[in-house]
């Protein structure tokens, strides 16, 4: 059974840093694409970033140059340092295989106050 389990989100003011991180398990994770995804409120769940088996990195627009994707193949687990946040980056994150989506995790909520 696949299970992704996401942490580090929180509550930080403007400007400031998170770093989350994804562990997943049940599929093989080191020839896989993975992607961190959020959701806003009212809004439909969108792509973040990319990072494939080979670590070649993919960003939105909205996020380019203030969010880093990363892995650790040895912990099967993906990160997102996320800086110089802003308020329109409050939702809930998650991360998932890019392609083939698994069961969906909890997220984890990030909220980014003015």
């Amino acid at each position: 059974q696949v299970q992704l389990v996401e942490s580090g989100g929180g509550l930080v003011q403007a400007g400031g840093s998170l770093r989350l991180s994804c562990a997943a398990s049940g599929r093989i994770f080191s020839g896989s694409t993975m992607g961190w995804y959020r959701r806003a409120p009212g809004n439909q769940r969108e792509l973040v970033a990319t990072i494939s088996s080979g670590g070649s990195t993919k960003y939105a627009d909205s996020v380019k140059g203030r969010f880093t994707i990363s892995r650790d193949n040895a912990k099967n687990t993906v990160y997102l340092q996320m800086n110089s946040l802003k308020p329109e980056d409050t939702a809930v994150y998650y991360c998932n295989y890019r392609f083939a989506n698994a069961d969906w995790g909890q997220g984890t909520q990030v909220t980014v106050s003015s």
